[in-house]
């Protein structure tokens, strides 16, 4: 289950607080499939399907992607560049709905989608793959944004949740098949067409939705609103986020003399943006708030950075299909799914400290179990039992640190404090993916022979299990940072 799932909290102010300009009047009985809400609820469901669709795929096919195009050393990178643009993305589509309505950004955002995908699909070599996961990460990150504003003006409160519900519900079938499908087509037709293929598929649920997205959400909520000036600091702000982990995520690749220089330069741009965005204390894990900020990086950086090379592991190291190694992972959309149901029990809520403790160390000792399988007597299947247990260590955390930042925020704090959650956690897996990527090219990861040559030889050239065993025990010992800070989400009473 990617970290990358829809969450209620973006750049926006919970559904739940908007002002009264953005209430809609009463639906009819019926629900969110009645009569008047099908083909939009259809349609904006479905764009979410897709996209989780993609996130899942992905992995399954970055394997083979990476060596095509002899890009093993930037493996990291492709992952990384997602997160990277998709954190100034959120940021700019906010405040576009606000003045101007949702139509405008998820139009845009699908398209920059589409586009990154084709990218990828037809790239002559890694830089340019790279360059399409970017492309895609603005397009990701302007749509799940509008998406929110569309249920906050289309929907009434009383129907919001059963459509939250249904975004959450939307990731576990293709965390499930996803994988599988993938893996397929990789194997059969190529890897290329597990991006290529997708853009043909986003014209459906967009002419049902687009139609009821124009009629019942277009322009702005409040005519004072679409006359006001964007907030060109908080936009400053999350572009220097964005090039700061891009350039920090560059140096790490290069690994000489001279990448000191960008690295330098993206700490210069991150230090500032950071403690503009995020509340003052998450560094440090100031008690309540700052620490859920801080806790909802170190869960979804830790873990993402860490899924992100499993596949690699499994093809390179013990000549899985890329089919086969996508689908180690399968079951843990089931287990975030329950993770999420666990929490959310009225009964244990007095626990839910103590809950958000336990996922983590569940967390870190999925991660650190992972890397076993390069032993050759440990059974490949060890990863996919591990990565069970760790999603639903994940489901109980991140759906909990929601739950907790809405409860330790004022009305008028919800938005800005929603944001810096969303910040941490897609600035963690820039920098945890880059600081993997580049302890896995220290170790020569980047030389890996290849896929379907080191699955049918024992070449030395293809197994560099150090590399893989320095991405996966470092981030185990983040996760185990996490198991400390979830001690510290609630305020001193």
């Amino acid at each position: 289950m990617s970290a990358l799932e829809p969450r209620d909290d973006t750049d926006l102010p919970p559904l739940a607080a908007q002002s009264p300009a953005t209430v809609v009047p009463e639906a009819p009985a019926g629900g969110v499939l009645g009569r008047g809400y099908r083909a939009l609820s259809i349609g904006i469901v479905s764009v979410v399907f897709l996209i989780a669709f993609e996130a899942t795929a992905v992995g399954t096919a970055m394997p083979v992607a990476a060596r095509d195009l002899h890009g093993i050393g930037l493996y990291a990178f492709a992952f990384s560049a997602y997160f990277t643009t998709s954190l100034f993305a959120m940021v700019l589509s906010g405040q576009w709905a606000d003045r101007r309505g949702p139509l405008g950004p998820l139009a845009a955002g699908m398209s920059a989608f589409v586009l990154g995908l084709l990218l990828c699909g037809t790239a002559g070599s890694m830089w340019v793959f790279v360059a399409g996961r970017a492309v895609q990460g603005l397009g990701g990150g302007l749509v799940i944004v509008a998406l929110y504003v569309v249920i906050g003006r289309a929907y009434p409160e009383r129907l919001q949740p059963s459509i939250l519900a249904a975004f959450a519900a939307s990731w576990v079938v293709p965390s499930v098949v996803g994988p599988l499908a993938a893996g397929t087509v990789t194997e059969h037709l190529g890897w290329r067409w597990v991006f290529v293929g997708i853009p043909v598929l986003v014209v459906f649920p967009l002419a049902l939705a687009l139609p009821q997205i124009r009629q019942r959400a277009s322009g702005s909520a409040d005519p004072e609103a679409a006359a006001a000036p964007y907030d060109r600091r908080r936009i400053r702000l999350a572009l220097g986020i964005s090039l700061g982990a891009a350039l920090l995520q560059y140096a790490g690749q290069e690994l000489n003399w001279f990448a000191l220089i960008p690295a330098v330069a993206g700490f210069a741009l991150l230090v500032p943006a950071v403690r503009g965005l995020l509340p003052p204390g998450t560094v440090r894990a100031a008690r309540g708030l700052p620490a859920v900020v801080l806790l909802r990086g170190v869960a979804a950086g830790s873990f993402i950075a860490a899924e992100s090379f499993v596949p690699l592991m499994l093809v390179t190291q013990r000549g899985l299909s890329p089919t086969m190694a996508g689908f180690s992972l399968a079951a843990g959309g089931g287990t975030w799914a329950l993770g999420s149901y666990i929490q959310s029990r009225p009964r244990l809520e007095p626990y839910r400290g103590r809950l958000m403790v336990g996922g983590m160390l569940l967390v870190a000792a999925a991660i650190a179990a992972a890397p076993s399988v390069l032993i050759e007597a440990v059974p490949v299947w060890t990863v996919a039992v591990a990565w069970a247990f760790g999603c639903l260590g994940m489901g109980v955390v991140m759906a909990s640190t929601s739950v907790l930042l809405l409860k330790l925020s004022a009305p008028e704090e919800a938005g800005a404090n929603s944001a810096a959650l969303q910040i941490s956690d897609g600035l963690s897996n820039v920098l945890l993916l880059a600081a993997g990527g580049a302890a896995f090219a220290a170790l020569g990861g980047g030389t890996l022979g290849a896929v379907h040559d080191v699955a049918a030889s024992s070449d030395a050239t293809g197994s560099h299990p150090a590399a893989f065993a320095a991405v996966f025990l470092p981030m185990a010992l983040v996760a185990l940072v996490g198991a400390w800070v979830s001690s510290r989400v609630r305020a001193k009473s």
